[in-house]
C-alpha cells in the first residue's frame, strides 16, 4: 500500500460541485492499494499513520499524533499512486490492485483508523472527485507498506 499523508488545517471532497466529505485539522490521506498487498499490511499502515507525530504541540514543534490532538482524517482512494512511468509518457497502472480488492482494503483501512479513535471522512471510491485542502506547514509524508 502507498499513502500520501498531508497535514491539513482543513480538507474536503466535492463531486459535481457537491460536498461529500469535510474535515478540520488532521490528515488528508491519499491511499493506493497494490495488487500484491496483504490485509495485515492495512492494519500496520493505519496504526503508523495515526501514530505519526507531526501535529504541532504548544511550542509549534511536531510532537503530537492525531490521537493527541483529536485530529480528523479524510481518506481518498488513489490508484494513480501505482503509476509506472518507466516506459514512455503514458502511465501504466498494472501494479494497482483490481477495484474489488482495492475497495475492500480501502474500507478495512478506514475501519482500522476508526478503531484507533480517529474520526474519519472519506471520498467516494472510483468517483471523479475534486479534493480541496489547506496544507498545514506544509507537511507531506509518503509511506509504503
Amino acid at each position: 500500500m502507498r499513502a500520501v499523508v498531508q497535514r491539513v488545517s482543513q480538507a474536503r471532497v466535492l463531486i459535481k460541485s457537491r460536498q461529500v466529505a469535510k474535515i478540520g485539522p488532521g490528515f488528508l490521506v491519499l491511499l493506493g492499494v497494490g495488487k500484491n498487498d496483504e490485509a495485515e499490511k492495512v492494519k500496520q499502515l493505519a496504526k503508523k499513520i495515526v501514530g505519526l507525530r507531526v501535529m504541532a504541540d504548544k511550542e509549534g514543534k511536531m510532537n503530537n499524533s492525531l490521537q493527541n490532538v483529536s485530529g480528523q482524517m479524510l481518506v481518498v482512494s488513489q490508484f494513480t499512486l501505482y503509476a509506472d512511468t518507466k516506459k514512455g509518457n503514458r502511465p501504466s497502472f498494472i501494479n494497482a490492485a483490481d477495484p474489488v480488492k482495492a475497495k475492500d482494503f480501502y474500507n478495512l483501512f478506514i475501519k482500522e483508523v476508526e478503531s484507533l479513535g480517529i474520526k474519519v471522512e472519506q471520498g467516494v471510491f472510483q468517483a471523479f472527485m475534486q479534493v480541496e485542502l489547506s496544507n498545514d506547514g506544509p507537511v507531506t509524508i509518503i509511506l509504503e507498506s
